[in-house]
C-alpha cells in the first residue's frame, strides 16, 4: 500500500512538474520579444519585393517587359548592393527603370533601418528600443551615447562624400555630354561607387576609362570612404580635427585595425597584381594605365564591382587574388560585404597567439575576448559552407561553365561585389535563384541569418561528461 502511494505521488509530481515546463514554453513563445536578427532579415526581403514589384511594370524597361526572375535578381542585387545584372543596366531599362535601382541600392546601401528611422524623426516621432538595437548592430560595435545623433551623421557623412564625388565627376563629363546627361551620370556613378554596388549606365563598366586618371582617382576615393565604415570615417574626421588643433585623440582598437587592414591589402594586392600582370593584360598600356589599372582593379574587388581591365584576360594567379580580396571584402558598419576586415583581422590575431604560445589572444595592446574570436571564426565557416553549397549547386545548373567562373561568380555574389567571368547573363532560372539566395545571405551576413533562425534561449542548463577526440 506504501509503495503504491509513493509510486502515485511521484506520478503526480512528475505530470505536474511537465506540465508546467510545456506552460513556460508556450510562455516564452507566446511573449518572445522579435528579434532584431529576424527584424533585418525580413526588412531586406520587403526591400527586394517592393523592388520587383516597380521593376515589373511596363515603363521600366524600353521592351515594356521582363520576367520575374530577371526582376527580382536585379531587385536583389540593388538592395544587396552587388551589381551583378542579367540584364544591361544602360540598355535595357529606361531611366525610371535606372532611378528604381539606384534608390534601391542607396537604401540597401545605408540601410533600411536607417532610412526608416530617419522618416521617424523627422516626423517627430520616438524611436523604439529593437530599432535602436538593430541600428546599433549595423553601423556601431558599442552602444552609442545618442541614436539620433548618429544617424543624422550617418547621413551627413553619405551625402556629403556622394556630393563631392558627384561634383568631381560632372567637372570631367560636362567636356563630353549635355549638362543633364552629365550630371545624371554623375550622381549614378557616384551612389552606386560610395555604396559599393558596382552598378554602371555604361555597358561594359569603366573599360573606356583605363586611361583616366580623373574618374580613376574619384572613383577609388568614394569607394574606399564607403568600404571603412561609417564609425571609421567618424574618427578619421575627429583624427584630422584633432590634429590641426594640436590635440591628442583616442583612435579606438576597431578604427585601428580596420585602417591598418585595408592600407596593407591596398598596398600587397597592388604590387602584387602589378609584377605578375606587368607583362600579361597590361602589356599593351602605359606606365601611367598600368598603374592606375592596377590600383582600381584590386580596390574595386572589395565589394564594388567596377572594372577598367578585361577579366578574362588576367592570370589565374591574379583571379585568385581577386576571389581572396572579394572574400575578405570591405569593414563592418560600412556599405560594403565580405566576412569583413576586422574578422579576418581577429583571426590572425589568435593565430599569432597559438604561434607565440599565449594564452591570450593580443591586438595592438589590447586583449580580445574569447566571445569575439569564437564569433570570428563562426563568420568565417558560415562564409564557407555557404559559398561552397552554392558552388556546387551551380555546378549542377551550369555544366558548360568552368570551375574558376563558377567560383568567381559565387564569390562575387556572396561578398556583394558585382565582378563577373562573364556568365551571370548565362545563368539558368535555378542558377539565378541560387546567386539571388547568395547575395542575399552575403549582404545580412551568415551570423544575422543565423541569430534570426536560432532559438531565442535555452530551455534548460545542462553538461555532458567531457571526452576528447584527435584533431589535426
Amino acid at each position: 500500500m506504501t509503495k503504491f502511494l509513493l509510486s502515485n505521488r511521484f506520478d503526480i509530481c512528475w505530470f505536474w512538474r511537465k506540465k508546467n515546463i510545456i506552460k513556460k514554453r508556450k510562455k516564452i513563445k507566446k511573449n518572445r520579444e522579435f528579434q532584431p536578427a529576424q527584424f533585418l532579415a525580413i526588412s531586406f526581403i520587403a526591400a527586394i519585393l517592393m523592388g520587383t514589384a516597380l521593376l515589373l511594370l511596363p515603363f521600366t524597361t524600353k521592351s515594356g517587359h521582363i520576367s520575374f526572375v530577371d526582376a527580382l535578381f536585379t531587385a536583389t542585387s540593388g538592395v544587396c548592393v552587388t551589381g551583378l545584372i542579367v540584364q544591361d543596366t544602360a540598355t535595357y531599362f529606361t531611366p525610371v527603370g535606372q532611378i528604381i535601382i539606384l534608390t534601391l541600392l542607396q537604401i540597401g546601401g545605408l540601410g533600411i533601418m536607417t532610412f526608416s528611422t530617419l522618416i521617424l524623426l523627422a516626423a517627430g516621432k520616438r524611436i523604439s528600443i529593437k530599432d535602436r538595437i538593430i541600428i546599433q548592430q549595423g553601423f556601431h560595435h558599442k552602444a552609442p551615447k545618442d541614436i539620433k545623433s548618429l544617424i543624422k551623421r550617418i547621413f551627413l557623412y553619405a551625402m556629403a562624400i556622394e556630393l563631392v564625388g558627384t561634383l568631381s565627376l560632372f567637372l570631367r563629363w560636362q567636356k563630353e555630354h549635355t549638362w543633364l546627361k552629365a550630371l545624371y551620370h554623375s550622381v549614378f556613378h557616384s551612389i552606386s561607387a560610395f555604396c559599393n554596388a558596382g552598378f554602371s549606365l555604361f555597358s561594359d563598366s569603366f573599360l573606356a576609362f583605363k586611361k583616366d586618371a580623373w574618374i580613376n582617382t574619384t572613383l577609388i576615393i568614394l569607394i574606399v570612404a564607403g568600404g571603412l565604415g561609417f564609425l571609421v570615417l567618424d574618427e578619421v574626421k575627429s583624427i584630422f580635427l584633432s590634429f590641426t588643433k594640436r590635440k591628442k585623440f583616442k583612435v579606438s582598437l576597431h578604427s585601428k585595425l580596420v585602417l591598418s587592414l585595408t592600407f596593407f591589402l591596398i598596398v600587397f594586392s597592388f604590387v602584387f597584381f602589378l609584377l605578375i600582370e606587368w607583362g600579361k593584360s597590361l602589356k599593351t598600356f602605359t606606365a601611367k594605365e598600368k598603374i592606375f589599372s592596377s590600383l582600381f582593379q584590386i580596390i574595386t574587388p572589395r565589394t564594388a564591382g567596377f572594372n577598367t581591365i578585361d577579366l578574362n584576360s588576367l592570370s589565374f594567379a591574379v583571379v585568385f587574388l581577386l576571389i581572396m580580396l572579394m572574400f575578405i571584402g570591405a569593414s563592418p558598419g560600412s556599405t560594403g560585404g565580405g566576412v569583413k576586415t576586422s574578422t579576418i583581422g581577429v583571426i590572425f590575431a589568435f593565430i599569432k597567439s597559438k604561434i607565440t604560445a599565449r594564452d591570450s589572444v593580443n591586438l595592438f595592446y589590447r586583449t580580445l575576448s574569447l566571445e569575439l574570436v569564437i564569433k570570428a571564426f563562426t563568420v568565417v565557416t558560415l562564409a564557407v559552407s555557404i559559398i561552397f553549397l552554392s558552388s556546387f549547386v551551380l555546378f549542377l545548373t551550369q555544366p558548360g561553365a568552368s570551375m574558376r567562373e563558377v567560383l568567381f561568380e559565387v564569390f562575387s555574389a556572396f561578398s556583394t561585389v558585382g565582378l563577373s567571368l562573364g556568365i551571370t547573363m548565362k545563368l539558368t532560372a535555378i542558377g539565378k535563384i541560387v546567386i539571388i539566395l547568395t547575395m542575399y545571405i552575403g549582404r545580412i551576413g551568415p551570423l544575422t541569418l543565423l541569430y534570426a533562425f536560432s532559438r531565442e534561449r535555452a530551455y534548460g542548463r545542462f553538461e555532458y561528461a567531457e571526452e576528447t577526440v584527435m584533431v589535426g
